[in-house]
């Protein structure tokens, strides 16, 4: 079958999948595929490969091996049940009989999972065949489960070991393959800017979105526009049939300074909303996504797809590619200069040159690496996957090798400490030249504890959060049913305008904050009645760095304050409602603001979950339980942030509700609307039990330790309505004699998001 390929062959980290060379092609076999050309997310489907021995037969105990790449969510291989999904069988037109072994973890990366047909008691000679059925409906199965999410290419790559070496072939011409699109209509998203100056120009983004995220084409409709602002170049309909999914509407401006909201009303009566949008001098906002990969490496789809994606279906003003270095061949680091040169556009798209330094934890971990320009070497921790050595020598296999080399770079560059697989060790070593920020979220989880660690240490850095996405969805990189257990992150750059310089000095400034998800505008400022002095750089590392005089500071500022005491103000618009703000002084919160009162208590019941196992790979938890509720009913249930459609987070009868969820540092849960004279909530899970009488709260939460890396299980009261998108407040906060006093801000959303600003350094020593 002829498709057409989003990932280029000779770019995907194959070169250890080489047929050896000179060798006759017929020697070790041929494989055809059978099945559909094209699929649609979340089906089930049959396909047949159909391999057929070459000149050297296949030998008892011999094998054929079917790869498929690391980053997927389809349905894991089976050969036990044939009444069950995933069912595989084989046969051979031979003697002998097969064994089949299915491995998730089998082969080399990015072809870990493997399904190898073992030749037993018998050999095949030339020209016979073996049949292999992936989801083989003959006995009751439905098929083989596809992926959540679109893949341009679905590869089966085929090897065979026909001398029973242990060795493994891929065998010529057999890239075997078909494509995965995006499933009907789910819901409809607008998305807008959270600041621009009056007059300045700005896009309004539409997008049809599938069951898990996935823009389709099956959701075109006619919308009527309302505006709370007048918009220059907005029109009164939007007719929105794209091909693919998304289209941007632009040049849009407004001429006041206001909040602009928009609300979009679907024929069918549906209402998208978008916003909130400031309108007002100063810096503006620009949103960006600087962590993700494609199946040139370890992920899937195309970096041309991953650019496209990140602009006009995420509507990203900035991003970048982050390839783990191990695996980035020289081919492919020098198509990814030619591209972000292409793409990148000031004023409008900025696009940055980098790839992940990938070391082991143990010699300083995972960081994100950007260049301000093309052209830089790249610095490896290694080799792993990549034949060609003609630059071994400038291998880092530390991070203090790295950051002495970049430091030799005549290219500019900056760094994230970024908590993935293998996550960053801050306390390995630390440039502050280099080193601007903490990924605090990514598709990985919550991570609030790369920021806290450092505090004792004196670590100046801001916040960010990313996606870490495999799936080439930057900027919406939705978990969908694999080992991600959250949907990945979005950095807000407070700038004067959209271009390298210009974001490359918000990050040394730290005028960065991180989100979950959400696009919301944050506020925090600092007023020092006794005036300060304002560092642009960090002035442990550049003591004479420039500086100057002022009595009040924002997010990421470093000032050595004249006084004890600063004034704290904070203010956020945000798209869903919040339901706590909480102001910290390091790790500690100092002051807690909610949007309710006790008295606006109503009969929502709110059981959240979080927290992971441990700081590693392996960091996911799994919450299973039940809530029952005696001497009442629950009137009305949903879940709260659950990512994954098919994990258990339902209501059960009237009185009930079971889960059955991942959480991995970020937080899920429900809500439930009680009703009965005196209800009482006995929740029993995995992970400890609780019982609670929703008339004995009040305002404060219960909250049960769980363990790990901060588990908890927490259960509180919430007003029955929506809470308010708009927060504002001040506090006093007292600044140390000695060390820094980092003042920063988390926000707790209503629909289970959070947000994270980078802290203001105070100090006075």
């Amino acid at each position: 079958m002829t498709i057409k390929r989003d990932v280029d062959p000779e770019m995907i980290g194959e070169s250890r999948l080489r047929t050896i060379p000179g060798t006759d092609p017929d020697l070790f076999g041929t494989a055809i595929l059978e099945g559909p050309d094209h699929v649609e997310v979340r089906s089930y489907q049959t396909f047949k490969i159909t391999y057929t021995t070459g000149k050297l037969g296949l030998d008892d105990t011999g094998a054929v091996r079917v790869a498929l790449r690391l980053i997927s969510d389809a349905g894991a291989l089976q050969t036990t049940d044939p009444s069950a999904p995933n069912y595989v069988t084989a046969r051979s037109s031979g003697d002998g009989q097969l064994m089949l072994k299915y491995d998730r973890n089998g082969g080399q990366r990015p072809w870990n999972e493997t399904l190898t047909i073992y030749q037993r008691g018998g050999y095949l000679r030339p020209g016979e065949t073996i049949e292999i059925t992936l989801g083989d409906t003959s006995q009751g199965s439905p098929g083989l489960l596809m992926s959540t999410f679109f893949e341009g290419a679905r590869v089966f790559r085929v090897m065979a070991d026909v001398q029973a070496t242990g060795n493994f072939i891929p065998l010529p011409d057999t890239r075997l393959e078909f494509t995965v699109g995006a499933g009907p209509l789910h819901r409809h998203l607008a998305v807008l800017p959270t600041r621009r100056r009056p007059g300045e120009s700005f896009c309004l983004g539409l997008k049809a979105e599938d069951l898990w995220g996935n823009p389709t084409d099956q959701g075109p409709t006619r919308f009527t526009v309302e505006s709370s602002l007048p918009v220059s170049g907005l029109p009164e309909v939007i007719e929105f049939a794209p091909e693919s999914g998304a289209m941007r509407i632009e040049p849009l401006s407004v001429a006041e300074e206001g909040l602009l909201t928009l609300r979009l009303t679907s024929e069918d009566g549906k209402v998208v909303e978008a916003g909130p949008m400031q309108i007002r001098q100063g810096r503006v906002h620009y949103w960006g996504d600087l962590h993700g990969q494609t199946g040139e490496t370890v992920g899937t789809n195309s970096i041309e797809h991953y650019f496209d994606f990140a602009r006009n279906k995420s509507f990203l003003d900035v991003t970048s590619h982050q390839a783990n270095d191990f695996q980035i061949k020289p081919a492919f680091w020098e198509k990814l200069n030619r591209l972000t040169a292409e793409l990148n556009e000031p004023g409008v798209f900025t696009v940055l040159p980098g790839y992940e330094w990938s070391g082991n934890t143990a010699v300083g971990g995972d960081h994100n690496v950007f260049f301000r320009e093309e052209g830089a070497q790249i610095y490896r921790c290694s080799h792993a996957l990549v034949e060609e050595h003609d630059d071994l020598d400038a291998d880092a296999h530390t991070l203090t090798d790295l950051y002495g080399k970049l430091h030799a770079e005549p290219i500019d560059a900056v760094m994230y400490a970024h908590v993935g697989g293998r996550y960053a060790n801050i306390h390995f070593d630390h440039d502050p030249k280099l080193e601007a920020a903490v990924e605090v979220h990514s598709a990985w989880g919550s991570f609030e504890w790369v920021l806290t660690d450092g505090f004792p240490m004196r670590r100046r850095v801001g916040v960010v959060a990313n996606s870490d996405g495999h799936k080439g969805r930057p900027g919406a990189s939705y978990p969908g049913a694999s080992f991600f257990g959250a949907y990945g992150g979005l950095t807000c750059f407070l700038t004067e305008e959209n271009t390298r310089d210009a974001v490359f000095e918000a990050i040394r400034r730290r005028h960065t904050y991180g989100t979950s998800g959400p696009r919301l505008a944050i506020d925090v400022s600092a007023d020092l009645p006794e005036g300060g002095t304002l560092y642009h750089r960090n002035p442990l590392s550049e003591p004479g760095c420039r500086s100057e005089e002022v009595r009040s500071c924002t997010m990421g500022d470093i000032v050595r304050s004249s006084g004890a005491s600063a004034r704290i103000s904070v203010s956020v618009d945000a798209p869903v409602g919040i339901e706590s703000i909480e102001l910290r002084k390091g790790s500690e919160t100092t002051t807690l603001w909610r949007s309710y009162r006790e008295s606006d208590l109503g009969s929502r019941l709110r059981l959240m979950w979080s927290g992971a196992e441990y700081r590693g790979r392996g960091r996911n938890t799994r919450w299973q339980g039940r809530a029952l509720v005696a001497g009442g009913r629950i009137a009305n249930f949903a879940p709260v942030n659950r990512l994954n459609p098919e994990q258990t987070l339902e209501q059960v009868g009237s009185n009930g509700a079971v889960f059955d969820t991942i959480t991995t540092g970020n937080r899920m849960g429900c809500d439930m609307w009680l009703e009965g004279a005196a209800p009482e909530l006995s929740l029993t899970t995995n992970r400890g039990n609780l019982t609670v009488r929703p008339a004995d709260l009040g305002i404060e939460p219960v909250v049960m330790d769980a363990g790990g890396l901060a588990r908890k299980l927490i259960v509180q009261r919430l007003p029955d309505t929506l809470l308010t998108r708009n927060a504002s407040f001040e506090a006093e906060v007292d600044i140390a004699a000695t060390g820094d006093t980092p003042v920063w801000i988390c926000v707790n959303l209503e629909d289970g998001n959070q947000a994270w600003t980078s802290p203001i350094y105070l100090h006075r020593d």
